[in-house]
């Protein structure tokens, strides 16, 4: 089970998303990062200055934790809502701000305080849900220093990352940890899924979502978003937590700025609604999108979609789990149980989830 590394009142909001079409995440590898150098001397420019460190000893690794930190942490803003707070990452000198969009859905006021003390109000310029990503703005004027952002294709499991944000609302904390996975597809329920997240040892707790996860280059490798939770102990799972990856973030977060919204999702979409089933096992499809993938393989209200390509699907976040590698144009095969209970294998292309 996950958690939303975002910290609400009592009345934490459902995303609407999660009520949309089933989204069949497309595997995202644009450009990427890397870790750590291990044997030779790493320069990092701060924002107080330049530091040598090297990695070799301990006290040069320690030392180019703090250059990391002087780096980083006042591209790291904390954002707060009407109904609770977060973090946010300066995506360029104009003064717009990537961070969740569970962070600021549905708030009706936004404000932001940078790393020096200083606050402004913000509003936003777009949000894409399906990828759990907003981008807002303080407006250009107030001498904001932008994020550097890795290629997150060149991550390895193994490298070194520290989690910089506001948790709990404690302004500018980090924590440290490794990229422990990668690739991975991660579940939020209701047959939403993020693709391709990064898994990480560093702590991420409430207030961290939308902060950044950054390397030892004081580059920006992901976007902490969610956190695991011990489903026996009912607590955060420690040292699993769960980031966007930054290749996906300067895509999205890039098209909202430039269009206000996202026009190539590259995403693919199978066009149903969906919901578990409670009389049996499989994901039932409560509503077929007109001309979609589904509706052109014949799928109905009603239908229960029980294996994709094989695997077997037993409630509404299997499904999405299931697709979560496809791409739009890939072929899929379905296993539906019809409503009379006969089973029937089609087979259809999955088209390009629209932009918002």
């Amino acid at each position: 089970m996950l958690g939303c590394a975002h910290a609400t009142d009592a009345s934490r909001r459902t995303r609407a998303y999660c009520q949309l079409a089933v989204l069949i995440a497309g595997m995202l590898f644009v450009a990427g990062c890397g870790g750590q150098t291990s044997t030779t001397t790493t320069t990092i420019t701060s924002a107080r200055g330049t530091s040598s460190a090297s990695p070799t000893s301990a006290g040069g690794l320690e030392a180019q934790y703090v250059a990391v930190v002087k780096a980083t942490q006042p591209e790291v803003v904390q954002i707060r809502t009407d109904s609770g707070l977060g973090s946010g990452v300066t995506f360029d000198a104009k003064g717009d701000i990537v961070t969740n969009n569970h962070v600021v859905a549905g708030a009706t006021s936004l404000n932001v305080t940078l790393a020096d003390g200083r606050s402004f109000s913000a509003h936003l310029v777009g949000a894409y849900a399906p990828d759990d990503l907003a981008v807002i703005t303080i407006g250009p004027g107030h001498g904001i220093k932008p994020a550097s952002f890795a290629d997150s294709s060149k991550l390895a499991v193994g490298d070194l990352a520290l989690a910089v944000g506001n948790p709990l609302g404690l302004q500018s904390s980090v924590t440290d940890g490794i990229v422990s996975a990668l690739g991975r597809n991660v579940s939020e329920g209701q047959g939403v899924v993020l693709p391709n997240v990064i898994q990480t040892s560093a702590a991420i707790n409430p207030g961290n979502s939308g902060g950044a996860l950054v390397d030892l280059r004081a580059q920006v490798i992901g976007i902490p978003t969610l956190a695991a939770v011990d489903q026996q102990l009912g607590g955060a799972a420690a040292g699993i937590g769960f980031a966007i990856p930054s290749n996906t973030v300067t895509d999205i977060a890039g098209q909202i700025v430039n269009h206000g919204h996202v026009v190539n999702s590259r995403r693919a979409a199978l066009g149903v609604n969906i919901a578990d089933n409670t009389s049996n096992p499989g994901a039932l499809v409560v509503a077929v999108q007109p001309a979609s993938p589904a509706a052109k393989a014949g799928l109905a209200a009603g239908d229960t979609i029980v294996k994709v390509n094989g695997t077997t699907v037993s409630n509404a976040s299997d499904l999405a789990t299931a697709l979560a590698g496809l791409t739009p144009g890939e072929k899929v095969t379905l296993s539906v149980v019809e409503t009379n209970g006969e089973t029937r294998t089609v087979t259809t292309t999955l088209e390009q989830l629209p932009g918002s």
